[in-house]
């Protein structure tokens, strides 16, 4: 009896004092979206469905106290010293100081006026990323039970219903819905920041065959969309168009994506 409980205690040690490797700690409230294919809202036919690797994505929205601890170890995005090409002048304009976010904030609550560039510091000091532009969609097209809602009429007006409702920034990440993959407030609290936030919303036609790359960060027109009827997702994708890297907005915030490293699994 005395051998076996040695040999319980060695093992507890063993595990407590084996550290974790980075990559299944960067997973720590992470969910697996599994890859698949889905034509976008700027999709013309299936020749431009769009295939989606599976990667991981934050269940949550980045909080006012996870982007306050960041800022605390990297003080150039302090709101005093952040240069003025990566923010404009709102940028965590409410904030009390450089490290202070207002009392009534909800610490909980998701982080906002946040600039791109900020937001993609962030994920990268992480060991993420933020998500692609598709990636984004792809997951927040499921529902509480399905991995496509997008035909779901009650859905789409969940999704407008939240348009309409004031401050929801302010409520606390995971009062939404848990969706088909187990990821939180995808729609209910904050637009989210994505890599390539602007860089499909344009046509040969309507910029005189610009390129697009050109137009990334510029700001840009919703075209050749085919189903107008969605107006939710049509929604988003304007708001996407109207933004800059440097624009911080009240009601835009952010989350993080991770590659799926082939050597790696974990279970959803």
């Amino acid at each position: 009896m005395k051998n076996t409980s040695s040999k319980v205690l060695i093992s507890l040690v063993l595990v407590l004092t084996v550290p974790m490797s980075s990559f299944s700690q960067s997973l720590v409230d992470m969910k697996l979206i599994h890859g698949g294919a889905f034509i976008p809202l700027y999709g013309i036919d299936d020749s431009l469905k769009i295939n989606v690797n599976s990667f991981y994505m934050d269940q949550y929205p980045v909080t006012n106290k996870e982007f306050q601890d960041f800022i605390k170890e990297n003080p150039k995005w302090n709101k005093t010293t952040i240069n003025s090409i990566f923010a404009d002048t709102n940028y965590l304009v409410n904030w009390k100081n450089d490290s202070t976010f207002p009392v009534e904030a909800n610490p909980e609550a998701p982080v906002t006026n946040v600039s791109w560039f900020a937001a993609k510091n962030y994920c990268e000091c992480k060991g993420k990323r933020l998500p692609l532009l598709d990636e984004w969609e792809y997951a927040a097209m499921a529902d509480k039970t399905k991995p496509d809602a997008r035909t779901d009429e009650n859905y789409n007006q969940y999704i407008l219903n939240w348009y309409e409702s004031p401050k929801s920034f302010n409520k606390e990440i995971g009062s939404t819905f848990k969706n088909y993959w187990g990821i939180y407030d995808l729609h209910g609290l904050v637009w989210e920041w994505t890599m390539d936030f602007n860089s499909v919303l344009i046509s040969g036609e309507s910029r005189k065959d610009v390129d697009k790359d050109s137009n990334l960060f510029c700001g840009s027109a919703s075209v050749g969309a085919t189903d107008l009827m969605n107006y939710a997702a049509f929604m988003r994708y304007a708001f996407r168009g109207s933004l800059k890297a440097r624009y911080s907005v009240k009601t835009l915030g952010f989350r993080c994506v991770k590659d799926v490293e082939s050597s790696t699994t974990k279970t959803n």
